[in-house]
This record gives C-alpha cells, structure tokens and sequence, in this order.
C-alpha cells in the first residue's frame, strides 16, 4: 500500500467518483437535448448556422468528456490507495431549457469545488502528494466548468412555447417503447461505468505484478490485457450512448437519466471478463427485442441504428468469450 488512509478519506474520495459519474452522464444527455430545443424555442434560429443551443450543446459535450477523465483518475487512485471505488451516481439532473441546465449545472460545479477542496486538505495533512497534485489540476477544469455555465445561467430567459401538435406518424411511439429505449440508454451508462471502474481496477498494485518470465518479458499480465480491450470497448459504448439519447430526443421524447443494471466489477480479472460478458448478453437480448418492436412499427431509423449497435455489442461480447 502507499500511504495509510482514512475511511473518512476514501469516503470523499468515492463521493467524488459519485459526482463524477452524475455529471458524465448529465452533461452528455443535456448536449443530445440541444437539437430538441433549438428549432423549438426560437422560431429565427432557423436561419442560423449556429446558435447558442448549438455552442452550448458543445460545450456539454466537451465538459461531459473531461468528467469522464477525472473519474477514471480518482478510480485509479482508489485502487492505488487499496479501495474499492464506487459505481453509484449521485443524483442525476437534466432540466428542460438551457438556463435550467445551465443553473443546475452551476450548482453541481459549486458542490464539486466545495468537496474537492475537503480532499485536498485531507490529502495534504495525510501526505497523500499524488491525490492532492491530481485534484489541484482536477480543480482548476471544475472551476473553468463552473465560470462557463454562469455564464450561461446570466442569458436572459427564453421565450415560452408549446409542444408540437401530435402527428400521426408518430403516435406509434408508446410509453412501452419509449422506455425500451430508455431501458437501453441504462445499459449502456452502466456498461461505461462497468468498464471504466475495471479499467482502473487493474492499475491496483495486485494486479500489475507478473507473475511469469513471459509477463515480464513482454511486461504484461491478464490484467493490463483486459484492461486495454476495456478502453477500446468503452470508446464504442459512449458512441451507442450518445446515439440512442440523440434518437430519444429527435422524435420529441424525453431520455431518462438511470444507471441499470447496476454495474459488476467483480475482484479479479477471470471477474471482470465473465461480468462483462453478462453485462453483453442483457445488452445483446435487450436490443434485439428493440429491433423486433421498431420493426412491428415501423421506426426504420430506430432498427437500423439498433442493428448497427447490435453488430458491435455481439463483438463484444465474442472477445470476452474468447477470454472466459
């Protein structure tokens, strides 16, 4: 072990993977909103190349990435430090217009700072030097986050409107298939976090030893293997993510923020594959049953869009099979 640690650090710790995790997913479901709302709130943003729906649509998208890098940082400095880090959001917020999100936002920034620097006072009476150089550079980007969605929050507030007159054509998308959808966008925030908490699982001194002269030869093990296919597979799983909550929301429905089913992570890499491949088969099930209701349907995008992911979510699967 590095350092002798606290359960009151560790807690904070695994409060800031938490937070992290909220807002990945907040920020990026926000920024698959943005083409909902900006045809709808002003009727001039038709002609314009770009709006503040689309910078700020941008912006959420870039702020959801960097989320996504400081929770594989304090995860990996979790299992450094000999824990166990969390898989469990906090409580995830969406809003229905940009100054809404923005104000919420703002607000979650706000918290983050506060506990942020709880951490890097703990740390430096702790000694812990790595956590506190790590959440000083951590804090910095959380506080351009912070100044940049007060600056949104200071727009005026924006016209009201009313929601579209129902067309036929879409009256074919129930509350059931909806969150059938819905159902998807939760496996897919699962299988993110599932895969990224693995990822770092494996940077946790038990898992980097070698135990044969091949391992240190090639200096690698079943571990660093795994955790490599992890990184590749969960570049595709954002993708599906950000895909299925643009659709939700390009046929005026409204994505819901969950994480299910609860992500596994499992204590040894023989885990990790055999979760990962169960996490594969729910999703593999799951998306077959979408294919088969949008076709009975009619909702060609959807089907298509379904049997695209399903192509990459069976290789998935397949590689981790080969492992098991």
């Amino acid at each position: 072990m590095i350092l002798k640690t606290t359960p009151e650090y560790m807690d904070l710790l695994n409060k800031a993977v938490a937070r992290e995790i909220q807002v990945s997913v907040q920020y990026m479901i926000q920024h698959t909103k943005m083409e909902k709302l900006v045809t709808k709130k002003i009727s001039e943003n038709i002609l314009l190349e770009k709006t503040t729906y689309d910078k700020f649509g941008e912006y959420l998208k870039k702020a959801a990435l960097e989320e996504m890098k400081h929770l594989g940082m304090i995860m990996e400095r979790i299992y450094q430090l000999g824990g166990e880090a969390s898989t469990k959001p906090s409580y995830i917020k969406i809003g229905d217009s940009l100054k809404e999100m923005a104000k919420i936002n703002y607000e979650d920034e706000k918290n983050a700072l506060e506990l942020y620097r709880k951490i890097i006072d703990l740390a430096e009476q702790l000694g812990d030097k790595e956590t506190r150089l790590m959440f000083d550079k951590i804090y910095s980007e959380e506080e351009k986050h912070l100044l940049q969605f007060e600056d949104y929050d200071s727009i005026l507030d924006e016209p009201n409107y009313s929601e579209p007159k129902e067309s036929n054509w879409r009256k074919i998308f129930s509350d059931d298939y909806i969150k059938l959808l819905n159902d998807a966008l939760a496996a897919e925030a699962s299988a993110i976090i599932q895969y990224t908490n693995q990822h770092e699982k494996a940077s946790a001194s038990i898992h980097r030893k070698k135990q044969s002269a091949l391992e240190v030869i090639t200096d690698k093990n079943k571990a660093s293997v795994i955790s490599d296919i992890l990184k590749s597979i969960f570049k595709q799983e954002m993708e599906h993510f950000e895909k299925i909550s643009e659709r939700i929301f390009e046929i005026q429905k409204e994505a819901v923020a969950d994480v299910k089913p609860l992500p596994q992570i499992g204590a040894v890499p023989e885990d990790w594959i055999n979760l990962d491949r169960d996490a594969e088969d729910y999703a593999i099930v799951l998306y077959r049953n979408i294919i088969k209701k949008a076709t009975e349907i009619g909702d060609i995008r959807t089907k298509k869009m379904f049997e695209d992911i399903l192509i990459e979510e069976e290789q998935h699967y397949w590689i981790f099979d080969n492992y098991a």
